[in-house]
């Protein structure tokens, strides 16, 4: 039992800690005067945009591919629990042989 009760508080140590969203540091900011010169080019050498800068993302694309990540996971989670399972189940029956010798 307290070998079960070390793999369970193992187990979810595991989970907490790769779950736990990571820390945020703030850059050091240094204090120093900066003077910038700014020329204007003639029009004719800055290109016109016609569309907006960056991707245009699809929302039923972003719905599918966030359906698909969860359903990954979920899948994982799955087969993480059925694998914890085993070897539980394994240790269960080895200390039982272990016993009875």
């Amino acid at each position: 039992m307290a070998k079960l009760r070390g793999l369970v508080l193992v187990g979810v140590l595991g989970a907490v800690l790769f779950t736990a969203s990571p820390a945020f540091a703030e850059p050091v900011r240094v204090q120093n005067a900066v003077t910038v010169a700014v020329v204007h080019a003639p029009a004719a050498l800055v290109p016109v945009q016609t569309q907006p800068p960056g991707p245009v993302l699809d929302p039923a694309q972003t719905d599918k591919a966030n359906s698909q990540k969860t359903k990954n996971k979920l899948i994982a989670g799955v087969v993480a629990v059925a694998l914890l399972a085993i070897v539980i189940w394994g240790r269960r029956i080895r200390s039982k042989k272990a016993k009875s010798s």
